[in-house]
């Protein structure tokens, strides 16, 4: 993959400006809703190169958008009518757009528990809503069925959606002026951004536009924590059933099915996995709205596991690092207004 380098900076703002590296033949069948060139920001952490990546700022409001534009043009160029998805509330929110936007039908199921928020916008998109008694698992399971006779347009499973979570490390190299960055953090739980930005910057790296890969950090919370208990003890992922309820919805992944190329990842890059309690998002909550940036709890578990790293010598002094912000506190107003 080569990548016009001189004509890139003259193209529209959204991922399709790396429109080479992204596998849809058709530029008919691009859906589009401005996805893309999110802001990259100081953290404003004194002696360090800390910046956010605020990837929360898209369409329906989370960096899912990404992965549902490039999969959704994908399935108009493959004539698919319909779909289901099983979601814990932002790729199901983004699957519904996209496919509103592309004349789609589609079905999404979400665990009864998803943020009322989230729920209302896939329904006000046009998306038949699924709830599911139980946890996240429970609406894998039930959608596999569904799955059976109608296109499934998972998040988790199918290809195209981590062609489009990729350019997110594109974006990252483009604004730190074509490098990459020491490390890179960001909240994981099915893997799609994680696994996102080891493609993108694998890409980048092979194709020689950036000179190093950066260290991928995860942090998941402590109540469901499949890939760090695997890597902490260095085995295979296995499921692991959540403990309790967590506000960090988004990660609480029982048994994430690309378990072992997370672990891939994370070995290639000489990575590193972390873990939050409830009292760290809150917290993580509170110290980036204070800084005038508000994301949902899931977002927020990047900040202690920022510091944690810095506890643990992963992260140097004078290192640059990117925490990646993946959703919108307007996501969750309910559990946001409970740690007032």
């Amino acid at each position: 993959m080569t990548f016009p380098l001189d004509e890139i900076s003259g193209r529209g703002s959204t991922l399709w400006r790396y429109r080479e590296a992204i596998p849809v033949e058709d530029d008919a069948s691009i859906v589009s809703l401005g996805e893309g060139m999110t802001p990259l920001v100081p953290f404003d952490d004194p002696g360090r190169g800390h910046y956010l990546k605020l990837d929360f700022i898209a369409a329906t409001g989370s960096y899912k958008d990404r992965g549902a534009s490039v999969l959704l043009s994908k399935l108009v160029e493959l004539d698919v009518r319909e779909v289901v998805e099983d979601s814990s509330g932002n790729a199901g929110a983004a699957v519904a757009a996209y496919s509103a936007r592309a004349g789609i039908g589609c079905t999404i199921y979400c665990p009864a528990s998803t943020s009322k928020g989230k729920l209302a916008q896939i329904g006000v998109y046009g998306g038949r809503l699924k709830l599911i008694k139980g946890n996240r698992a429970a609406t894998t399971e039930a959608v596999l069925e569904a799955a059976e006779t109608t296109y499934y347009a998972s998040h988790n499973w199918n290809p195209f959606f981590l062609e489009g979570t990729k350019t997110v490390a594109f974006e990252i190299a483009e604004q730190l002026g074509w490098s990459a960055p020491d490390h890179v953090i960001c909240p994981i739980g099915f893997g799609s951004v994680y696994l996102g930005l080891y493609i993108g910057f694998g890409e980048l790296y092979a194709g020689g536009i950036v000179e190093k890969m950066p260290r991928l950090l995860g942090v998941q919370s402590a109540a469901c924590s499949p890939i760090y208990t695997a890597y902490s003890e260095n085995r295979r992922v296995k499921r692991t059933p959540q403990r309790y309820e967590t506000l960090a919805e988004g990660i609480a992944a029982e048994y994430p099915i690309r378990g072992e190329m997370i672990l891939e990842a994370q070995r290639e890059t000489d990575g590193a996995f972390t873990v939050v309690s409830e009292e760290d998002i809150v917290a993580g909550i509170k110290v980036l709205a204070a800084r005038g940036v508000y994301v949902e709890p899931t977002s927020a578990a990047v900040v202690k596991a920022f510091d944690r790293f810095v506890e643990e010598r992963v992260i140097g002094r004078g290192d640059t690092v990117v925490s990646i912000l993946t959703g919108s506190g307007l996501k969750a107003t309910e559990k946001l207004m409970k740690i007032l």
